[in-house]
C-alpha cells in the first residue's frame, strides 16, 4: 500500500480529510497589448527668409506653383506653360517629401550655430533642386505642378515668399470620375470621390490663405486656350506665345509615368476637347459643397 493511501487513512480518521495530488495550473493567458502607435513626425522647424535675405537663402527667383486636385488637367497646363520660352515646366517634382536628417548631436549643434534648423536645411535642399532643373533648362522661371504641393502650401509660400500661384479647378465630379476611371481596381467611384475630395479642400484652403494668386478653370482651357492663356501670362508678367498651343512641338517628351498623366491625350500635343460637364443629377451629396464654392452647382 502507497505511502499517499496510508496517510490518507490515518487523516480521514482523525480529521476527515485527505491528501490529492494538485491538478496542473494551465498556463495564464497573455495579457492583451495596446497596438503600438506609429511615432508622429515632429514638425519641421524653419524660419521665413527675410526680403534682404533672399539673395543668400534662394537661388530660385519667383516661381510657379500649380495648386490643383489629381486628375485637374495639370499635366496639360504645365506643357502649354513649358511650350513658353521663358517657363520651364517639369514632370512632378515631389520636393515636400524631400527631408534632412542630422548624423549626430554634434551635426544638429552645428547646423543650429549657423541659424539653420531642420526645416531650413529641406528648404534648401528644395530650392537647389529646382534652381538646378531650372538652370539646366536655359529658361527663366520653373512651374511646379505636384496636386500634393496643395497639402503644405504654407510651407511653400514661406520657403520662397515671391513665390506666384496658380490655382486649376475642375468640375468635381469629373475629377472623381477621371480618378476612379485611371485604376479602377485600386479604388470605387466612392472610394475616389473621397480621396479626391482631401486634394480638393486642401486646393481651397490654399486658395484662401495666399493672396495675389490666378485661378483657371481646366474646362475653360479646353473650351478657349488662347484667351486662358493670355491671362495667365499677363498674370505671370511675360509675353503670350501662340506656340504655347502646340505645345507638342517643343516639349522635349517629359512624359513620365506615374510623374503626373502620361496616356495618349496628353501626348497628342495639342489642347484636346475636355469631356461634357455633369448634371446636377449625377452630383453625389459628398461633392456637392464643394461643387457650390467653385461654381459648378446651383
Amino acid at each position: 500500500m502507497s505511502l499517499m493511501r496510508n496517510l490518507n487513512r490515518a487523516l480521514t480518521a482523525t480529521t476527515g480529510l485527505q491528501v490529492r495530488k494538485a491538478a496542473p495550473v494551465a498556463p495564464a493567458a497573455p495579457k492583451a497589448t495596446a497596438p503600438k502607435q506609429t511615432a508622429k513626425k515632429p514638425t519641421a522647424v524653419y524660419r521665413c527668409p527675410a526680403p534682404e535675405d533672399l539673395a543668400t537663402d534662394r537661388l530660385l527667383r519667383r516661381p510657379v506653383f500649380i495648386m490643383s486636385p489629381v486628375r485637374s488637367g495639370s499635366t496639360l497646363l504645365r506643357m502649354l506653360l513649358n511650350a513658353h520660352p521663358r517657363l520651364h515646366s517639369p514632370h512632378e517634382l515631389h520636393i515636400r517629401r524631400l527631408e534632412v536628417g542630422y548624423g549626430s548631436k554634434l551635426s544638429q549643434k552645428a547646423m543650429s550655430a549657423l541659424d539653420l534648423e531642420r526645416g531650413d536645411l529641406e528648404h534648401l535642399l528644395w530650392d537647389r533642386v529646382m534652381h538646378r532643373e531650372l538652370v539646366k533648362s536655359g529658361k527663366d522661371f520653373i512651374v511646379e505642378k505636384t496636386p500634393s504641393n496643395a497639402f503644405v502650401y504654407e510651407r511653400i509660400r514661406d520657403c520662397w515668399p515671391d513665390a506666384r500661384f496658380v490655382f486649376l479647378l475642375r468640375h468635381p465630379v469629373s475629377i472623381a470620375q477621371s480618378w476612379h476611371e485611371g485604376d479602377p481596381d485600386k479604388r470605387t467611384y466612392d472610394e475616389a470621390a473621397a480621396d479626391a475630395l482631401r486634394y480638393m479642400k486642401a486646393v481651397e484652403k490654399a486658395r484662401k490663405g495666399t493672396t495675389g494668386g490666378h485661378t483657371v478653370r481646366y474646362e475653360d482651357i479646353t473650351a478657349d486656350a488662347e484667351k486662358e492663356l493670355r491671362g495667365l501670362c499677363a498674370y505671370l508678367d511675360i509675353d503670350f506665345e501662340p506656340t504655347m498651343l502646340d505645345y507638342g512641338k517643343k516639349d522635349d517628351a517629359q512624359v513620365v509615368k506615374g510623374l503626373g498623366d502620361w496616356r495618349d491625350k496628353i501626348r497628342t500635343g495639342q489642347v484636346q476637347a475636355g469631356r461634357a460637364l455633369p448634371t446636377e443629377d449625377d452630383i453625389p451629396d459628398l461633392l456637392r459643397p464643394m461643387c457650390e464654392a467653385w461654381g459648378y452647382s446651383r
